[in-house]
């Protein structure tokens, strides 16, 4: 295929936030969250902001590159809402590294990091472009409401990015959607006019969680085994699955279905919680950083999220 990674970084705000502390705000307990999600602490932001936080990741994976900003031909961010709605978050990046190339966000929830290789994955085989920066960027804990004991316990926020060149690391990808306005929401708020009535929508995240969780094991299933049969890889050559940071029953259910073993299932969620785009990129970085992956190693990454999206990929590092 056409990419390889080239280099990788992430960033989380200072503040950690763990579960006894939240026992403190809303009805819920250490033991009860940790049951049913896995989570143990989330880091939360308090004064920093989606940009900041995706400029040090930017910079820690194209320090990791040994490239500079002037070396990017795109610039690509998925998040579901940057600090504007206007400039984008992966312009106001672009102007705080120093870029000079295209940069555009895209919004596939969950599995924006999967789409935005995907889009990288196009751009650098059309042969217009030859390195890109990547960007899975959320502040989750904006969206939350936090008397809502089901999903206040659930998210995190942090930025991932990883550097892209031409090269032949991507083996496989596949992305998918079925548009649905009702297991997963998070609504949009709109200024009075004068001339019309605006809709008032629910701000907060909400999530049908028994729905939700029998479309994600359903789809990581599906998608994983698909990408794996396009690369022509099996369990055995897979050093790590990589899944989007959800919730650790749905892995566990799925890494067991698909047949890996606890050593090749990747675990970030104890101490980031659910970040959205950023999960799966945060938690690559670490373990590259740690000496958990090397060059030459097959990964599979599997992602779930609002739109209802999916996407998957199989790489060689």
């Amino acid at each position: 295929m056409s990419f390889q990674i080239v280099g990788t970084g992430r960033a989380h705000p200072e503040f950690v936030l763990n579960n006894d502390m939240l026992s403190q705000i809303v009805d819920t307990s250490d033991e009860w969250i940790v049951a049913r999600t896995g989570i143990n602490t989330r880091y939360v932001s308090t004064h920093e902001t989606i940009t900041e936080l995706s400029v040090k990741a930017a910079d820690n994976a194209l320090s990791k590159a040994g490239i500079g900003a002037k070396d990017l031909d795109l610039i690509l961010c998925a998040t579901m809402k940057g600090d504007y709605a206007c400039p984008s978050l992966a312009c106001l990046v672009q102007k705080e590294i120093g870029a000079d190339c295209p940069a555009v966000d895209l919004n596939a929830a969950c599995s924006g990091f999967l789409y935005a290789l995907d889009q990288a994955d196009a751009y650098i085989a059309s042969g217009k472009v030859e390195t890109v920066l990547i960007i899975g960027a959320e502040l989750m804990t904006r969206h939350l409401d936090w008397t809502d004991r089901s999903t206040c316990v659930l998210f995190g926020d942090g930025a991932g990015a990883v550097v892209v060149r031409k090269g032949h690391g991507l083996k496989s990808i596949k992305i998918t959607a079925k548009g649905d306005d009702e297991l997963l929401v998070i609504g949009n708020t709109f200024c009075p006019s004068p001339y019309g009535k605006q809709p008032k929508l629910d701000p907060h995240f909400r999530m049908k969680g028994g729905e939700v969780f029998k479309f994600a094991v359903t789809s990581v299933l599906r998608d994983v085994k698909d990408v794996m049969k396009m690369a022509g890889v099996e369990v055995k050559d897979v050093k790590m699955l990589i899944p989007h940071q959800a919730n650790q029953r749905v892995f566990q259910v799925a890494k067991e279905k698909l047949g890996f073993s606890d050593e090749q299932l990747a675990m970030g969620i104890d101490h980031y919680g659910n970040t959205s785009s950023a999960s799966i990129p945060l938690l690559l970085d670490e373990l590259i950083e740690e000496g958990k992956l090397k060059p030459g190693d097959i990964i599979v990454m599997s992602a779930f999220g609002g739109g209802l999206t999916t996407g998957a990929c199989v790489i060689e590092l």
